[in-house]
């Protein structure tokens, strides 16, 4: 009897000690797995502006690098009107979509978004499209794929058509999807949870946000029409001031600078070569006037050929009439009026006319054979000698004639007397 009761003991002592560990394993094991599942999370890549080499090889990095173990799906919010890719990058990256072991959804928004062109293809082999309200979807225009590749029958009534908000939901060719949240919420596996007291929706699963990285944002910005535009526009307009002053200075680097990124754009976007050759055109013929410092017939010219050349600079895109008018009324007001007021300020005189420059002296700053560059009563100007023999740094130099914005100069050794010495020498 002693033992049975002892028996009983031991077990009731074994069952505290072991259900406890027992117990604590199971709720481990249980919050593990809550929290596998809760680690699962939404990526959302903001994709806007033009389809472009820099947007595609961020989606087809994306696409590769996503982790599918840890990634309920993946959001391409997308606001892109056209595409400047060649075709066979579109289907590299519709077969990347097709066959990614992630979900991949697209939502045409906020509000005032635009899918246009090929991403809209793209989008169709997802399987998945939302829009918001005010937004719109469509114009593929030809298609980039073959008939009824990826499983996807061709939409022949979005290739020529832009349907809205109602028309895109109604026709089934998208969800509502009025915000951002909403669209997640009607993915497979999103998980969220309605707050009793205010009625609101919150997430469990969470949602991560990725970009292009600043570099690749960068060329993707300039790559932009308006800003490819604007940039041609302001390197040659750079350059062309600083022609007309001594040296190269912050001016010339900065319009160096514009046109290596405008010409990028260029060579990104679909450019058209009479459109370039205008523009450059308008741009001697600007200068032309700007040494003068007075519009004329040249000018007139220019400004005829900034309005044409920046009508036809891209085949396929259009500038916004705010950009052009931008473009063309502070080009022609910078080289007809700004900047030759700039050079006459750079060069100023004291009294009207440069002609009481000529028997000037001064020294040469850097070595003049034949042009260089010569400081005058304080000011630098450009020169040239008007003899064989070339001039020295540090050399003393005597202003002979004004040529333009040059400067005719003489060594001071074996050139003639200063006419006004000769008059002094005879009072």
């Amino acid at each position: 009897m002693t033992n049975v009761k002892n028996s009983k003991r031991v077990f009731f002592l074994f069952s505290l000690l072991v259900i406890p560990i027992l117990f604590s394993s199971s709720a481990r094991a249980e919050s593990k797995s809550i929290s596998t599942d809760a680690s699962k999370g939404v990526v959302v890549v903001e994709a806007s502006g033009l389809l472009d080499p820099v947007m595609v090889r961020m989606m087809e990095e994306t696409l590769t690098e996503v982790d599918s173990e840890a990634t309920v799906a993946l959001v391409f919010q997308i606001n892109i009107s056209g595409s400047v890719v060649e075709n066979d990058k579109i289907i590299s990256l519709g077969k990347s979509i097709s066959s990614s072991p992630t979900p991949i959804s697209f939502w045409v928004g906020p509000s005032g978004a635009r899918a246009k062109g090929p991403i809209v293809e793209l989008a169709l082999i997802s399987g998945d499209i939302g829009i918001s309200p005010g937004s719109k979807i469509g114009k593929i225009g030809q298609s980039n794929f073959p008939v009824n590749s990826f499983g996807v029958d061709q939409n022949f009534e979005l290739e020529e058509k832009t349907l809205n908000y109602e028309e895109a939901v109604e026709k089934g060719i998208a969800r509502s999807s009025p915000v951002l949240l909403e669209h997640l919420v009607g993915l497979e596996g999103f998980e969220v949870v309605s707050d009793i007291d205010s009625g609101e929706i919150k997430p469990l699963t969470q949602t991560r946000f990725e970009e292009m990285n600043p570099p690749d944002q960068f060329f993707h910005s300039v790559g932009s029409p308006a800003i490819t535009y604007l940039l041609f526009l302001a390197g040659m307009g750079l350059l062309v001031f600083e022609l007309y002053t001594a040296g190269v200075g912050i001016a010339g680097v900065l319009g160096a600078l514009c046109l290596l990124l405008g010409f990028y754009g260029l060579a990104v976007l679909p450019s058209n070569p009479w459109g370039i050759a205008l523009l450059i055109f308008s741009m001697f013929s600007f200068a032309i006037d700007v040494q003068t410092g007075v519009p004329r017939f040249w000018s007139l010219i220019a400004t005829i050929s900034l309005i044409a050349g920046s009508l036809l600079l891209f085949d396929g895109l259009s500038l916004s009439w705010l950009t052009l008018l931008f473009g063309i009324l502070l080009t022609v007001t910078c080289m007809s009026a700004g900047m030759p007021a700039m050079i006459r300020t750079r060069f100023a005189t004291p009294t009207i006319g440069r002609e009481w420059i000529v028997g000037e002296l001064g020294k040469a700053i850097e070595e003049i054979n034949p042009n260089g560059t010569v400081e005058v009563k304080g000011a630098i100007w450009k020169a040239q000698t008007n003899r064989a023999t070339p001039i020295k740094v540090n050399d003393e130099i005597r202003v002979s004639a004004v040529d333009g914005f040059w400067l005719d100069v003489e060594p001071l050794e074996g050139a003639a007397r200063d006419y006004r010495e000769r008059k002094g020498s005879k009072d």
